[in-house]
């Protein structure tokens, strides 16, 4: 399987393409690829990137960075804003990131969303959220049972690991953050 390596360069442009079980565009928005750790593929967003899918669209109102790992999960780190409300760390539950590259020599990242989410504020208030449309599209789509299962596991340990705050949940994603502002930072002075 292709993914982005150490050697791929910051700054190269990422297609975030969120399906749903049938195969229906879910999320899309443009990135731009941070790096690769021990935990995944890290890919950023500036305040402003647009994000699209039917019925609705946004623009983002803080920088973010969302990582995207081998397995069924895909966390985003919002910048702060100050306000106790806001959502700090939004992971979806999804199928396994599949990369693949681009005709003009960028990548895409594709993953089917499962529903699940795990939100933390910047309050500290942490909860999963969604899950009537889990079950509504367990219905719908025909979840198989082995998907149903792997999605509740997932998103116990996720939230787990982001209440007692085990990496990629401790600085990881702050860390992140700070490399989107010095890419930013290294394209407006190229």
């Amino acid at each position: 399987m292709t993914t982005p390596t150490a050697s791929d360069p910051p700054g190269t442009a990422v297609h975030v393409d969120y399906r749903k079980w049938d195969g229906t565009p879910h999320w899309q928005s443009m990135g731009t690829l941070l790096g690769v750790d021990e935990h995944g593929c890290w890919v950023g967003f500036p305040e402003g990137t647009h994000f699209e899918r039917p019925g609705a669209a946004f623009d983002i109102e803080c920088d973010s960075v969302s990582l995207f790992p081998g397995g069924g999960y895909t966390p985003a780190f919002n910048e702060s804003t100050g306000r106790a409300e806001q959502v700090v760390v939004y992971v979806d539950t999804t199928t396994p990131p599949v990369w693949s590259r681009t005709d003009d020599g960028g990548w895409r990242v594709t993953m089917i969303d499962l529903d699940l989410d795990v939100v933390r504020r910047a309050n500290g208030f942490a909860y999963v959220d969604d899950e009537d449309e889990f079950a509504e599209h367990q219905r719908q789509f025909g979840y198989p049972a082995d998907v149903i299962r792997r999605a509740e596991d997932d998103t116990r340990a996720v939230f787990g690991a982001l209440r007692d705050g085990r990496p990629p949940f401790d600085d990881t994603g702050w860390r992140w953050m700070r490399r989107l502002a010095e890419t930013l930072s290294r394209a407006q002075g190229a």
